[in-house]
């Protein structure tokens, strides 16, 4: 039995993700509050919770400080956002700062409850459909002073399938999804991620994302293929 705790400010939203997560997830308990203190207060009386759900406009919250809060207070505690911005580069900081998925609240019901579910089990969630938007495009000063650098020197070390791999990372896919879309074992696919992390010097699938975030993937895979 599955124990999570939404913190919302708005008991609409809070009455419409109580009633998808008590039709698909059966067997969950799911506590409310509407602000950072309530939900504090609740966690330091619920020591047995499992997800907490974090809404990113709280009224005693700015952004992601309140994630901030909770990872310092409360660091054995999985935070999800779920939220109603979609900014790409939000999401990444988002998981920079701890959070184990971050969750429009423009979801589909079904696409939540998956989500959700790949959360509890402990697997990283990102919106497939915000990771796959290009990162801002950059000024023509920069673009023009940036034209003549070499290729990023980190993702030069990854082969064509290595960067499919990381590529399909960044979209949030769980190494099964990755598996699907590449056409390749899951084994397989867990030898790739490994030996991403490796080449890329990451710690973690999070810091993986982050630092293809950082070397422009998009933007290294459109060279590669117009060169090819």
């Amino acid at each position: 039995m599955y124990s999570l705790l939404v913190a919302d400010d708005h008991p609409l939203f809070r009455d419409a993700l109580h009633a998808v997560i008590s039709a698909g997830l059966t067997s969950a308990q799911l506590l409310e509050s509407d602000s950072l203190a309530a939900a504090i207060h609740t966690i330091d009386n619920h020591d047995e919770l499992d997800l907490l759900l974090l809404d990113l406009s709280l009224p005693d919250a700015d952004g992601l400080e309140g994630l901030t809060i909770l990872r310092e207070r409360f660091p054995w505690l999985p935070v999800a956002i779920v939220s109603a911005h979609q900014e790409r580069q939000l999401v990444l900081d988002a998981i920079t700062q701890g959070a184990v998925g971050y969750i429009p609240k423009s979801t589909p019901r079904e696409q939540l409850l998956a989500a959700l579910n790949q959360i509890l089990q402990g697997q990283l969630y990102l919106p497939a459909d915000i990771m796959r938007q290009p990162p801002p495009r950059m000024e023509s000063s920069a673009l023009a002073s940036s034209s003549s650098e070499p290729p990023r020197e980190r993702l030069i070390r990854l082969t064509d399938k290595q960067l499919d791999v990381l590529s399909c990372m960044t979209q949030g896919m769980s190494n099964k999804q990755i598996a699907r879309e590449l056409l390749i074992a899951e084994t397989t696919v867990k030898t790739h991620v490994s030996a991403v992390l490796r080449k890329l010097g990451a710690t973690s699938r999070v810091h993986a994302i982050v630092i293809a975030g950082e070397e422009e993937l998009g933007a290294y895979l459109a060279k590669r293929t117009s060169t090819n």
